[in-house]
This record gives structure tokens, sequence and C-alpha cells, in this order.
């Protein structure tokens, strides 16, 4: 809790209510020393309401928490009420090992890839869980694929017998659709 002593702010405002009166004679001025006790409270209520506003848009700004004014005797104190600090994030997991990038000479080629809606958005997904771009992502696959000494495997399983009919392939692709026959291709 943090503690605010409002009284230094009255006394200046009554010292400049004291120096103003100076200049209307010492009959103001003693009126004024009279008014200026008179205001103490007023004055004191009307820093706080001040305060009390600044805190409210100040809470209204954070995300979560808040901050309350309260008056303590003569003194205001704040209370800030902050959120439970978040738990650390996990580290994100260790990008793939990459291909050797001494074969690229810098340059960059675009190129327009026309894919089905599905296709993207699963390729997006598993972008997005290996922390990589789409771009990253695909670049990365091409960069397997045409490596050298890469091998393209096509393998036809429908003449291994699933026990029980537990497929582990769930009889669709990788990216939602049907899967026609038990093949599985991709580059080692």
């Amino acid at each position: 809790m943090v503690h605010m002593d409002i009284t230094p702010y009255v006394e200046s405002l009554r010292r400049d209510l004291l120096a103003a009166a100076d200049a209307a004679g010492p009959e103001a001025r003693a009126v004024t020393e009279r008014l200026a006790f008179a205001l103490d409270p007023a004055a004191r209520l009307a820093l706080m309401e001040a305060v009390s506003q600044a805190a409210a848009e100040i809470t209204a700004e954070l995300p979560s928490g808040g901050v309350d004014v309260r008056l303590n005797g003569r003194e205001l104190e704040f209370a800030v009420h902050a959120p439970p600090p978040a738990p650390p994030a996990a580290p994100a997991p260790p990008p793939p090992p990459g291909v050797d990038e001494t074969e690229d000479d810098g340059s960059v080629a675009r190129i327009t890839l026309r894919i089905p809606e599905s296709v993207k958005t699963r390729a997006e997904e598993l972008a997005n869980r290996s922390g990589h771009s789409l771009n990253t992502w695909l670049v990365n696959i091409v960069r397997g694929a045409t490596r050298e000494g890469a091998i393209n495997v096509d393998i036809d399983l429908s003449s291994i017998p699933f026990v029980g009919g537990n497929d582990p392939f769930g009889g669709t692709d990788p990216f939602g659709g049907k899967r026609p026959g038990k093949r599985m291709s991709g580059w080692v």
C-alpha cells in the first residue's frame, strides 16, 4: 500500500491565497487567513476526488487489476490490485535441423502456388506448430525434397494386415481427405 500526504498541496494553496490577498492590504489578508482555514477540508476533498478520478482512469486502461484510493486520516492510500504473474511460458521448441544454407546464393524467387483451401489451412497449422511461418515451412519442405541424396518414398501399405481392423492411418490423409488406398509417401 502506498501513502500520499496531501497536506503539502493544501498548504501550497493556502500560501498562494495569502500571497494574492497581500496585494489587497492587511484587512484582505486577515479575511483570507480565516477563509483558508475554512477551505482546508474542501481543498482536501477536491484533491482526493481528482486523485480518485485519475485512479479510475488508470484502472480503465489496465488489462486487469486496478487502483483504489482510500482516505486514512489526512493521508491518501493507494491499493494496487494486480493479477498474479502468469507462469513463465514454455520455451519454444527448437527449430528442426536446418538444411545446409551454404547452397543458397541469397537470391529469392517468387512463385504462385495454388492448393485447396483445406490443404493450406492444415499446412498453416503445421507451420505454426513448428514455430515457422507458412512460407518458411514450405521452403524447408521443398529444400528437403530437392536436397542432394533426398529419397522420395512411396510405399503401398494395402498388403499389410492391421490386427482387429485397427488402421493406424485412420483411413484419411493428413490433410483431412479420404485416403485413396493405404499409401505413404514423402522425402527422407
